[in-house]
């Protein structure tokens, strides 16, 4: 059973930044994507960012040139630098790691930006 835990979550202004970390039990360069999900109150949850395990990065445009995703292969551990943040960026994130046959989720970490 593979775990992810989030954490860096919390209250920010608008302007501020955050940096989200997600902590995984296994070794996250066996997994084929590792991603970065949010979902707002009252809304679907939509993919924030991903990396594959080749290093190609994807990101929403509504958060390119603010977030910024990596990973710490040796730490088993992927970040979401979040910069610039806006109050529509308020939401629960959550971690996502996929391999053929899996697909895990953390428990989230909730980011609340105010204005």
């Amino acid at each position: 059973q593979v775990q992810l835990v989030e954490s860096g979550g919390g209250l920010v202004q608008a302007g501020g930044s955050l940096r989200l970390s997600c902590v995984v039990s296994a070794t996250i360069s066996n997994f084929d994507v590792m991603g970065w999900y949010r979902q707002a109150p009252g809304k679907q949850r939509e993919l924030v960012a991903s990396i594959t395990r080749v290093g190609i990065i994807n990101y929403a445009d509504s958060v390119k040139g603010r977030f910024t995703i990596s990973r710490d292969n040796a730490k088993n551990t992927v970040y979401l630098q979040m910069n610039s943040l806006k109050p529509e960026d308020t939401a629960v994130f959550y971690c996502n790691a996929k391999r053929t046959f899996l697909n895990a989720w953390g428990q989230g970490t909730t980011v609340t930006v105010s204005s």
